[in-house]
C-alpha cells in the first residue's frame, strides 16, 4: 500500500512545540512540551516532568504516553536520540546559537543569488 502525498505530508510534518502546557492538548503535544522543557531526557525523565505539570495523575499514565509518543517520533526520524547504556536520551535538536559566517554571492550558482 502506498501513501498519497497528502497523507505522507501529514504523518511526517515537522513537530510543533506548544508555547504553553495545556492538559486538554493532544498527548503528543503534551509530551513534546515536557521534552522541550527539560531539553533532553529519557522516557522516565519526560514522564516525571509530565507528572509535575499534572499533579495527582498516576505516573504510569505518563510513562505509557511518553513511551508511545517518543518511540513513534524517533522511529519516524522526527525526533533525535542518543543511545546510551541507560536507554535513549531524546532531544529536539534545537539550534541554540546563530550560524556564523557569510555567503560569498560570487560563488553561488547562476540564478541562486
Amino acid at each position: 500500500m502506498t501513501k498519497s502525498d497528502d497523507s505522507f505530508r501529514d504523518e511526517y510534518k515537522p513537530l510543533h512545540i506548544p508555547a504553553h502546557y495545556n492538559f486538554n492538548d493532544a498527548e503528543q503535544d503534551r509530551v513534546i512540551f515536557a521534552l522541550a522543557q527539560i531539553g533532553s531526557g529519557s522516557i522516565i525523565e519526560v514522564a516525571n516532568k509530565l507528572a509535575t505539570l499534572e499533579p495527582g495523575t498516576p505516573i504510569d499514565k505518563f510513562m505509557l504516553a511518553a513511551t508511545n509518543v517518543l518511540t513513534s517520533l524517533y522511529q519516524k526520524g522526527l525526533l533525535k536520540g542518543i543511545d546510551t547504556s541507560s536507554g535513549i536520551q531524546y532531544n529536539l535538536s534545537k539550534i541554540t546559537e546563530a550560524n556564523e559566517g557569510a555567503v560569498d554571492p560570487d560563488l553561488l550558482a547562476p540564478g541562486l543569488d
